[in-house]
């Protein structure tokens, strides 16, 4: 009996190992253990890796999914979840390790809709931005009356009003002229943000992300861009006002994606608030600045929501299996959208590809950009549109596409070279004339004269 104790420990040891992962809060090193847990039970379509640390050196971990993890596949595009932002708004950080477990048991399970979600993009989860944060919350426990304990990061600062204010630059290139994406970054912005945010900004400047989401609590609604209003603040209040984005209809439709898949945002009265649909344009209900979302649409290609998830930012226990299953379908219907408008290469006459080429849609004012490989995804809704292709040394190529409700449109661009002005060709000078070149008049004459001397010889 004493030599079976060991081999019963083990069994169960393994039995322990594969169970789910179980509807509680976890702590900075249960997360870590769930991550690592995941990724054993799925080595072959995962992989973790941090994008930096935090004030009090606590890894960001990252939980990718993807058929090659790893590498950027091309025309396979980058989608991204956040969770935890705000340290006191869990919910979040426990339905992205619920998800994770979700991907890898129903792949392993031959479901071949997360099969051909996992196989088709490359995902990556971000389940804590604020870990210092959470550990302060969870330390005061879901029953805490201390309303925004952890909220911020351990310097006190609020990282959702902390990345570098691109909206000021874009209002006035808007009104004045000037580039309506990409915008660059002021020269000293490493100095101006804490180290949570500029982990963040790197590694979304790392990837070519298509699609994001920001999951917070405190409220339940889906929130789109712009965050910031046009309105100044007046006598110390702000004013709000919708203030959309030139992609308002489809960022509307992506928040109506997620809240109509939810198992009741979309009827609106939640938390003692109405939004129509369970959704709402971020700057009419209250504006803010220096927020994410607003951030990663106007520096990069990447178009992101913020998902307001729950009433109790810090829900006890017992609620967290009902908040999954109101928010599962929902989570993988958000990830699925990535795979609509068009996509493509921007290759040359020689089919090298062609990185940091800019695409624009006629009638929105957005550009995007492809990536390193040469491959673009615009998110467009169904429509037929005039799209071109333009890099610096090229002849722009203008196309039109009409862009169904399913699968993306695959639209490739061939770009030509342009042909620099011939200069004009060089003169050998004359060494009869001692180096001079000479005038056309003049070199017309001295051939004559050589001609008669030949005549005459």
């Amino acid at each position: 009996m004493s030599r079976l104790l060991p081999v019963f420990l083990h069994l169960l040891l393994l039995l322990s190992s594969a169970a789910p992962v179980t509807f509680r809060h976890h702590r900075y090193d249960d997360l870590m253990r769930t991550l690592y847990k995941v990724y054993n039970e799925c080595p072959g379509i995962t992989r973790i890796y941090s994008i930096g640390r935090s004030v009090k050196g606590r890894h960001l971990y990252v939980l990718e999914f993807s058929d090659h993890p790893g590498k950027h596949e091309p025309l396979e595009p980058e989608v991204k979840y956040v969770g935890n932002m705000h340290g006191d708004e869990v919910l979040g950080r426990e339905l992205l390790l619920q998800l994770s477990e979700f991907l890898c048991q129903e792949y392993r399970n031959r479901n071949q809709r997360i099969i051909q979600l996992i196989e088709s993009t490359r995902i990556h989860i971000l389940p804590s931005m604020n870990p210092d944060g959470y550990e302060v919350a969870a330390s005061q426990g879901p029953n805490n009356s201390r309303y925004l304990v952890g909220r911020n990061n351990a310097n006190g600062v609020d990282l959702n009003r902390n990345f570098p204010d691109l909206n000021t630059y874009f209002y006035y290139n808007e009104k004045y002229g000037g580039p309506n994406h990409h915008l660059p970054l002021p020269d000293n912005w490493k100095s101006q943000v804490e180290v949570e945010t500029r982990a963040v900004i790197q590694w979304i400047r790392s990837f070519n992300f298509v699609l994001s989401a920001n999951l917070h609590g405190g409220a339940v609604v889906a929130n789109y861009p712009y965050d910031k209003s046009l309105e100044h603040r007046v006598r110390g209040f702000r004013h709000t006002a919708n203030t959309p984005t030139p992609d308002d209809k489809l960022f509307q439709k992506l928040a109506k994606v997620y809240s109509y898949a939810h198992g009741w945002m979309y009827q609106g009265w939640n938390c003692g608030d109405y939004f129509p649909d369970g959704i709402t344009n971020g700057a009419s209900w209250y504006s803010l600045s220096k927020g994410m979302q607003d951030f990663n649409y106007l520096h990069t290609n990447c178009f992101e929501i913020t998902l307001e998830l729950s009433c109790n930012k810090f829900p006890p226990q017992e609620e967290l299996q009902r908040e999954w299953l109101g928010n599962r379908e929902a989570l993988i219907q958000f990830l699925e959208e990535v795979h609509h408008g068009i996509k493509g290469m921007v290759v040359d006459e020689n089919y090298n590809n062609l990185a940091g080429a800019v695409i624009s849609v006629s009638g929105i004012n957005h550009d995007v950009t492809s990536g390193d490989d040469g491959d673009y995804f615009r998110l467009l809704l169904p429509g037929t549109y005039t799209v071109t292709a333009t890099a610096p040394g090229f002849h722009p190529e203008t196309v039109t596409v009409t862009v169904g409700p399913a699968e993306p449109k695959v639209v490739d661009f061939h770009l030509k070279r342009s042909i620099p002005q011939p200069s004009p060709p060089s003169r050998v000078p004359n060494k009869e004339q001692g180096g001079r070149v000479l005038p056309k008049k003049e070199r017309r004459k001295e051939v004559e004269k050589k001609q008669a001397q030949k005549i005459l010889a």
